[in-house]
């Protein structure tokens, strides 16, 4: 088993991660204690100081070589649960977040199980694929559309979400032949 230093753990995009994981569950109080337009901005403000502090850590990991093994672990991590977290919640407004949120599920569980087989081979991904990151980006976007209006016509919600969930499914149809070649 691998243990991690100090300064390993402690590392300022480690920390940022952290503070990422943690701004969850307020974030989810936040959304589910909403009863006004501006409760629901607050929410959407702790995923977007949460989302920034996404992007800073791998600016700062990659600037000040301070990249780590468990950084790579921590962020994509932080980012799955964030991603879960703001799809649950929407799912007591919009039903149809079920169909986003099964499919997510299943392309991230397929994304683990893999990772693990291929790891236990020897064999790691490299890092997500662009297509990978641009599903991850769109979701964002979206998730982030839905916190900030929430009080759009269902019609666009509900566009939205088969937009998304159809970049979801594309991803998930093309990771299978890059684990497969690996």
């Amino acid at each position: 088993m691998k243990y991690f230093s100090k300064k390993e753990l402690l590392s300022i995009p480690n920390l940022m991660g952290y503070f990422r994981l943690l701004m969850i569950p307020v974030f989810v109080w936040l959304y589910l204690t909403a009863s006004t337009d501006m409760d629901y901005y607050m929410a959407a403000l702790v995923m977007g100081i949460s989302s920034l502090t996404d992007m800073f850590d791998g600016m700062v990991a990659r600037k000040f070589n301070m990249i780590t093994e468990f950084g790579k672990f921590l962020d994509p991590l932080a980012d799955k649960l964030s991603h879960g977290a703001i799809l649950l919640c929407l799912l007591s407004r919009y039903p149809l977040i079920l169909l986003m949120l099964v499919l997510y599920v299943i392309k991230e569980g397929f994304m683990l199980v893999m990772g693990i087989i291929k790891l236990r081979q020897g064999k790691k991904l490299n890092g997500a694929k662009w297509f990978g990151k641009c599903c991850t980006a769109l979701l964002y976007v979206v998730l982030f559309i839905f916190l900030i209006f929430p009080r759009l016509p269902l019609g666009i919600v509900n566009g939205l979400i088969y937009l998304c969930t159809a970049a979801m499914a594309l991803t998930l149809v093309l990771y299978i032949p890059v684990f497969r070649n690996m």
